[in-house]
């Protein structure tokens, strides 16, 4: 095996790193992936090289997966892993065959995203509004942030005060990719923000020095993506919301509620900040009650009149 073989996937971690700029996360789950497609061939005939993988290769270690009854989602992202790491590497022309060209797996139909009705998510609210303490006020500026934004999980985390307009009810979310977009947020949301920013979060400071993150933890440092995850899960479940919880299924309830209130596919792309329209598609299950008036108005053999013709 090449010195230039074993130098790809240090070449892929600086392209998904600073081409592509993606998150910490996301780059150890897409090199992680790859290590365990490597030890597989070594463990069952030896990996000579990224450049001899062949189609049948990948193929009986996607089989291996099923086998171990990972599930179709574990598969898929695998999958998902290997191909983005062969396009870069027939983009960069360090390899001449892609061996992912003629692997698809069947996933069925998509899962469609689990969201909470604007009920659940005002009974959590309420249960915040009713508390004083500074942990209260920022959870409730917290979770009104990701019900009427839809921003992701990271984007929240690592929400800087500067890139918050007050006067225009305005954020500047630097996305995935570096992408860059504006998110509009409602009175309400401005309301909790303004009153976690001048109430508690100078309290959960403490001494630490402010690095000007938006939201902190009782530390007073950053609360992070996984310590939002643990608050989201104790206070829904403290308000009534049984079951696991996570912050995504907010954004997929902003989501449905924009389109079920009528909103455009475009516009909710451009708010989520999805590369593809296809990704957006995924939340028109919620739009079936408007399909089934518009169905029912316009159809002509639903139209009484014309029957009586």
């Amino acid at each position: 095996m090449s010195q230039e073989n074993d130098n790809f996937i240090n070449l892929f971690d600086d392209y998904l790193k600073n081409e592509r700029g993606y998150s910490k996360n996301t780059i150890i789950a897409y090199l992680n992936d790859l290590q365990e497609f490597k030890k597989f061939l070594l463990e069952n005939g030896g990996f000579t090289g990224w450049d001899q993988v062949h189609s049948r290769d990948i193929e009986i270690f996607l089989q291996s997966l099923a086998n171990l009854s990972r599930s179709r989602t574990t598969q898929s992202r695998k999958m998902s892993s290997l191909r983005s790491f062969y396009n870069f590497l027939i983009k960069r022309k360090l390899i001449k065959q892609d061996p992912m060209q003629l692997i698809s797996l069947r996933l069925g139909e998509k899962r469609l995203p689990q969201f909470f009705y604007e009920k659940q998510v005002k009974q959590v609210l309420n249960s915040l509004s009713n508390s004083s303490d500074d942990l209260s006020i920022r959870n409730l500026a917290l979770f009104e942030l990701f019900y009427t934004t839809g921003m992701r999980l990271s984007e929240i985390s690592n929400l800087t005060l500067d890139q918050i307009d007050f006067d225009l009810k305005l954020i500047l979310v630097h996305g995935k990719g570096n992408k860059d977009r504006y998110v509009l947020f409602s009175d309400s949301t401005d309301k909790a923000l303004r009153a976690y920013l001048d109430q508690a979060r100078s309290n959960l400071l403490k001494n630490n020095i402010d690095q000007n993150y938006v939201f902190l933890n009782d530390q007073g440092r950053k609360l992070s993506s996984r310590g939002i995850e643990y608050v989201m899960q104790k206070v829904f479940n403290k308000a009534g919301i049984s079951g696991k919880v996570h912050p995504h299924m907010l954004r997929h309830t902003f989501a449905t509620q924009m389109l079920d209130n009528g909103a455009d596919l475009r516009s909710v792309q451009e708010l989520l900040g999805h590369e593809s329209l296809s990704t957006t598609q995924i939340y028109t299950h919620v739009t079936m009650k408007h399909l089934q008036s518009d169905y029912e108005k316009f159809f002509p053999r639903n139209n009484k009149e014309n029957e009586a013709k």
